[in-house]
C-alpha cells in the first residue's frame, strides 16, 4: 500500500513538473511576442510619421513650382540657362 502511495506521489510530482515547464515556456513565448509587438508598433508609428511628412512634401511639390525648382536645384544640381554652377572645394580646409 505504501508503494502505491509513493507511485501516485511520483506521478503527481511528474505531472506538476511537466505542467510547470510548459507554463514557463508559454510565458517566455508570450513575453517575446509582446516585446515583438511593442517593437513593431514603434516601427509602425515611425513609418506613419514619415508617411505624413512625405505626403506633405508631395502636396507641396504638386502645388508649387518654386518648390519643384528648389528641389531640382538642391538634389539634382540643375541650373537655369545662363547660370553657372558653383561646386565647393571640400579639400581646401
Amino acid at each position: 500500500m505504501k508503494k502505491n502511495i509513493n507511485l501516485k506521489g511520483i506521478i503527481v510530482v511528474l505531472i506538476v513538473g511537466v505542467f510547470s515547464i510548459c507554463l514557463i515556456k508559454q510565458l517566455t513565448v508570450l513575453r517575446r511576442i509582446k516585446n515583438d509587438i511593442a517593437i513593431q508598433t514603434q516601427e509602425l508609428q515611425e513609418l506613419k510619421e514619415k508617411n505624413i511628412k512625405l505626403q506633405a512634401e508631395l502636396e507641396r511639390a504638386q502645388s508649387n513650382n518654386e518648390y519643384l525648382e528648389k528641389l531640382a536645384r538642391e538634389r539634382l544640381g540643375l541650373i537655369k540657362e545662363g547660370e553657372q554652377q558653383v561646386i565647393p572645394d571640400n579639400n581646401s580646409e
